[in-house]
């Protein structure tokens, strides 16, 4: 099967094709436009300027990816319908309603979290993908700059929610950090940078929730703690709180992790989102499964698959339409009607 895929949640435009069989996803084409030179004077996103970028480039990207203009070829249509900026939303959206429409193929309304789930699937045409795919139940960490969560995936589309931060997402906060640091926009891989250079116990940062006895997080605290002490030791180098704002960040995440596994015993452990590219992270935590899930394998999606992507909303489309089989009418199943569908900002994970 081989499905188009489109992202335009907040200020990356891409678009994808892959090709799905059985449980794997090979990638042909992965375009990605990225505004962090547009945002990065006004130091965060602006949703219209946004919005605006994201038609200016979208249709100029189609072309590019080799999406033929009669859909032939193209089996299904799948986009982030939320969560994400409503206007920049509207724009993947509405392109993707209008292809569906006069190609008379399914369309699919991804939730960019799925899709985030599913960047493990995602392999490069010509990668053999010598750790395999995951198996259920998979437990993952979900860490990005709008969202910090722990998911379990019964299977394909199966979802159990198992906490999620109740302030600042992991992301957030190494931003606000940065900013406080005087660090450039985007600040999360900015302080990463800066603590390869420092030491990670210089500073005795908090470790919020880690004893609350739920899977919940919290990284408000340790972003003001942050603020404290650079207001208290503007000595202090810059890369020594870097690296131990880093170190606190990834204990948490870490810890919550083992505690789920724990209580949901998984086949395999997920890392993804965003912050899955921070190194730290990812080692940590693969030496933590290692350890202490020896039975559950340790999954993270490509470095080219951790950011916002169109492959892994067309891999979390190509589920879809496989799981609703040989009914691709509009409306069916998990399939949108192209009639119909609107862009929700808060779209949950179903």
């Amino acid at each position: 099967m081989r499905v188009l895929g489109i992202e335009s949640s907040c200020d990356e435009t891409a678009i994808a094709l892959v090709r799905g069989a059985d449980d794997s996803i090979t990638v042909e084409t992965n375009l990605v436009s990225s505004q962090i030179d547009i945002h990065r004077a006004f130091g965060g996103v602006v949703p219209e300027v946004a919005a605006r970028r994201h038609v200016d480039v979208i249709f100029p990207m189609l072309t590019e990816a080799g999406v033929p203009h009669d859909g032939v070829g193209i089996d299904a249509v799948a986009v982030t319908a939320g969560p994400g900026l409503i206007a920049a939303l509207r724009v993947g959206v509405e392109l993707a309603k209008a292809l569906a429409w006069a190609w008379r193929k399914p369309l699919v309304a991804a939730n960019h979290l799925e899709g985030h789930l599913y960047s493990t699937w995602v392999r490069l045409e010509g990668d053999e993908g010598s750790e395999g795919m995951p198996e259920f139940p998979a437990l993952a960490l979900l860490v990005s700059g709008g969202h910090t969560e722990l998911i379990l995936m019964r299977g394909h589309g199966d979802y159990a929610p198992l906490g999620a931060t109740r302030d600042d997402a992991a992301g957030e906060a190494f931003d606000k950090v940065a900013k406080q640091l005087g660090l450039p926009y985007p600040g999360g891989p900015e302080v990463s940078r800066a603590a390869r250079e420092g030491k990670p116990d210089a500073i005795a940062f908090p470790r919020p929730m880690m004893d609350s006895g739920d899977l919940d997080f919290s990284f408000s605290g340790l972003k003001t703690a942050v603020a404290v002490y650079r207001a208290e030791h503007p000595e202090t180098p810059i890369a020594d709180v870097c690296a131990s704002f880093e170190q606190a960040a990834v204990d948490v995440l870490v810890g919550k992790t083992l505690a789920a596994a724990a209580r949901v015993h998984p086949a395999s452990v997920i890392l993804c989102g965003g912050v899955s590219a921070n190194m730290r992270l990812r080692e940590t935590l693969a030496a933590s499964v290692a350890a202490h899930v020896p039975d559950a394998t340790f999954h993270a999606p490509a470095p080219a698959f951790t950011g916002d992507n169109a492959a892994m909303i067309a891999a979390a489309g190509y589920f879809r339409v496989r799981a609703v089989g040989r009914r691709l009418t509009g409306g069916a199943g998990h399939l949108a009607d192209p009639l119909t569908l609107r862009a929700d900002p808060n779209l949950p994970l179903a």
